[in-house]
């Protein structure tokens, strides 16, 4: 991602509220699960995110006037269309020759007049709009707090005003599909409000036409196609009131309350995106969950969330009393003085929090900003970048226990398939599926943007994602049916878009990839000039080395395409090599020793092969020893997803107070109160990675043996910071779930729960010691500190 700031990110909210401190309000919260604050939120990055999937909101807790920000995932500008360029299969061998030549000027000028998609541009997701509740005259109130409950799910808001305790209940229901919010007061006919809508543009707030308790908001998005005809998408969100006392009355599109002693306000949002009735979905949705009386729906809503959330638990060790009693806002800040482990472990839970509210079965993937974004074009367009951040939204899922939130990535590469074989043949007479540096919601699949995104490795890349489903659950029914046409498919472009180098480089006669670089980073040629084209980028020689050998992998499980297997073989083995520089010591990014014209470049794409690949580990030492290299080279900074992704590469190599002190950096400098990755603005990925990276801190099982199984390291990044601790429930690959316990830095016992696919005897490790440990399906394996069976 282009690093950029943005001021007006986040826009505050108007409030006249005079804050008193309570003793209720400075108590800890109940649960370490909780993320806690004294006051609402006075932007969007201190608001509190609630999602279901497919419906997001974000929580501000305002006292006189509270905003909830409203996300649709299928919320997207555009439309489908065919960008396939016919030029670029024309001009792709004069772009090679010059580049192979040393022409990268004429090179790069050549591939940005012919290569780029038409249009190069994407539409960006939008908002849905804005719920507003106003509650007259609450300006002054004391014993103030919010939170949002990670376990439960559930957002809330409490203060007292007029010797009357408000509360305010929020959560985003999977079961009945909309987003709940209760109010209710300790006093009857207390609750007066009023409610409305509102959207930036392409939609009108409406008396509801049929349901004088409800109003509706309606819209379309005003996109055109090249004959004007009207192509943009149609939207609908429905807010519906039930009473408990009082009055309600509508003008236009608002409604009234008064004198009520609860009120619960049902919000449903849909889209024409599916071929939905976007207004007849949302009336469904809110008359279904209106028969259903409030505690049902709130109880319904936590057993499903939790369902998914507590299937890990992990504590981190304790840390100071007097911090773990402030609010997540000061707590965060305390961060600079001294780690803490206990907002590590919240962090950790936040991430997987984010992944079950914003990516389910059925719905769309995570985008750039998860499930909420609150402009009409946000950052980056809230796009699925695929050079790594759509990427790392994910590498918590199998790890974390949440495979089911994977699925939305592999529904999301399944329509990639025919638009990018489209852009395969017609941009490159090239087999398979083909998918560049970014892709929406319509199967955009050509380069985009400008000659940086003239990337065609996104589809290669994005396959590891259905192996990695398979390698942790061993399930050869999705390797067959869903993975395995995937993984061929990305495999097909690859192998024709290989070339061989030419006599006279430095890796004649080998296969490179042409033309190639390593995503948005440049480096000086020895005549001055800054380049990012080149051949051969390291980044895609990784990539395509894990995308072949676990082709090779899949075709031997399944017993199929034997030709195709020895298609991919021949390739690998004459795929040009990883290069380490004879002048620094370290993995070279690009295919010759470049000087880097940004040392500290927020991408580390040629360490591919050490995270999230599977080339680089112990056992090839020279590169273990390289990829360190570049790590220190490219320093303990960076952006929120930057940092995140290092942590991940240091954890991999088992130096876990590198790994933590990246973490705590990254909670320093790259965290907003809201506990949102900060890129700067706000991207998800930051959180997901981190959360990975936590993972793998106390679990890793990349390593695959020759008997085709995967080695279990336990603990192999535990850092000084973490001398007590444990984990339950932590993924491994080869079916099996892990539980920890450890003291004084030491093993004290693991608990292997071997799935229905596991293997019969699994290889683990903890420190200098490995031992075969015999697996039976559904059964345990219980393990002291020095391995031995207990």
């Amino acid at each position: 991602m282009q690093h950029m700031t943005l001021a007006a990110l986040l826009p505050t909210i108007g409030l006249a509220v005079l804050l008193s401190p309570s003793a209720r309000a400075e108590e800890a919260p109940n649960s370490e699960l909780t993320l806690w604050y004294q006051q609402p939120a006075s932007d969007w990055g201190q608001a509190l995110p609630t999602g279901n999937g497919q419906l997001g909101a974000m929580v501000f807790g305002g006292v006189d006037r509270e905003r909830l920000q409203l996300n649709v995932d299928s919320l997207w500008d555009g439309y489908p269309l065919d960008p396939s360029n016919p030029a670029s299969k024309e001009a792709l061998p004069e772009i090679r020759r010059l580049m192979f030549e040393g022409k990268n000027k004429e090179s790069v000028n050549l591939a940005g007049q012919t290569m780029m998609g038409r249009p190069q541009r994407i539409k960006p997701y939008q908002a849905l709009g804005d719920l507003f509740l106003e509650f007259p005259g609450h300006g002054a109130v004391s014993d103030y707090r919010r939170d949002l409950d990670l376990d439960a799910a559930v957002a809330g808001v409490t203060y007292r005003h007029n010797d009357v305790t408000f509360n305010r209940e929020v959560f985003a229901s999977a079961p009945a599909d909309c987003l709940v919010v209760r109010l209710t007061a300790d006093r009857p006919a207390s609750i007066d409000v009023k409610l409305s809508m509102t959207r930036e543009k392409d939609a009108q707030c409406l008396a509801h036409p049929s349901d004088p308790n409800a109003i509706l908001l309606r819209g379309q998005v005003d996109r055109k196609d090249d004959q004007g005809v009207q192509r943009g998408l149609r939207f609908a969100s429905v807010v519906r009131v039930l009473l408990e006392g009082g009055r309600l009355t509508r003008d236009s599109g608002a409604l009234s309350i008064e004198d009520a002693d609860a009120v619960t306000i049902l919000v449903a949002g849909a889209t024409s995106y599916r071929g939905d009735e976007p207004e007849q979905a949302c009336n469904a949705t809110v008359a279904a969950a209106a028969k259903q009386p409030y505690d049902k729906l709130k109880a319904d809503h936590m057993a499903d969330h939790r369902r998914y959330f507590r299937r890990v638990a992990i504590d981190l060790g304790p840390a100071d009393a007097a911090v773990t009693a402030l609010p997540t806002d000061q707590r965060l800040a305390k961060v600079k003085d001294a780690p803490d482990p206990g907002l590590e472990a919240l962090l950790f839970q936040f991430g997987r929090y984010l992944l079950i509210s914003c990516s389910r079965p059925d719905t769309m993937p995570a985008n750039l900003q998860g499930l909420w974004a609150w402009q009409m074009n946000p950052p980056w367009n809230s796009d699925y970048h695929l050079n790594i951040n759509l990427q790392m939204n994910y590498w918590p899922a199998e790890s974390t226990n949440l495979a089911e939130c994977h699925l939305p990535l592999f529904d999301l590469m399944d329509g990639l398939v025919k638009p990018g074989g489209h852009i395969a043949e017609i941009n490159y007479g090239a087999r398979g599926w083909v998918a560049h540096h970014l892709t929406d919601a319509w199967g955009y699949a050509a380069a985009a943007d400008g000659p940086w995104g003239i990337w065609p490795m996104g589809a290669a890349w994005l396959a590891q994602h259905p192996w990695e489903h398979y390698a942790f659950t061993g399930d050869k029914h999705f390797l067959r049916q869903r993975a395995w046409p995937l993984m061929k498919g990305a495999a097909q472009f690859v192998l024709d878009f290989l070339v061989e180098a030419p006599p006279g480089t430095p890796v004649a006669g080998k296969l490179v990839t042409n033309p190639s670089h390593s995503p948005e980073n440049s480096f000086i040629l020895p005549n001055g000039e800054r380049h990012v084209f080149t051949y051969g980028a390291t980044m895609d020689l990784m990539i395509i080395h894990e995308l072949l050998t676990n082709c090779i992998l899949a075709s031997e499980i399944l017993d199929t395409d034997a030709d195709f297997r020895a298609e991919c073989e021949q390739a690998l083995a004459k795929l040009a090599p990883v290069c380490i520089s004879p002048e620094s010591g370290r993995i070279m990014e690009w295919i010759e020793d470049y000087k880097e014209a940004e040392p500290t470049h927020r991408h580390t794409s040629h360490l591919f092969g050490l995270h999230p690949g599977s080339m680089i580990t112990a056992a090839t030492p020279d590169y273990f020893e390289a990829a360190r290299k570049v790590l220190e080279r490219r320093g303990d900074g960076g952006t929120g997803w930057s940092l995140a992704w290092k942590i991940n590469f240091w954890s991999r190599l088992h130096d876990g107070d590198r790994a933590h002190r990246l973490l705590n950096n990254l909670l320093k400098h790259k965290i907003l109160p809201n506990l949102f990755d900060n890129h700067p603005p706000f991207q998800i990925d930051g959180n997901f990675g981190a959360t990975a990276a936590v993972a793998e801190m106390l679990v890793q099982s990349h390593i695959r043996t020759e008997a085709g199984v995967y080695k279990l390291h336990l603990l192999p990044a535990l850092p000084s910071a973490w001398p007590t601790g444990s984990v339950q429930g932590l993924r491994a690959r080869g079916d099996c779930t892990i539980d920890l316990q450890w003291r004084d830095g030491q093993l004290v016992e693991a608990v292997l729960h071997a799935g229905s696919n596991a293997p019969a005897s699994v290889p683990v490790v903890y420190g200098d010691t490995e031992t075969a440990i015999t697996l039976s399906p559904g059964k345990q394996a219980r393990l002291a500190g020095d391995l031995k069976a207990k």
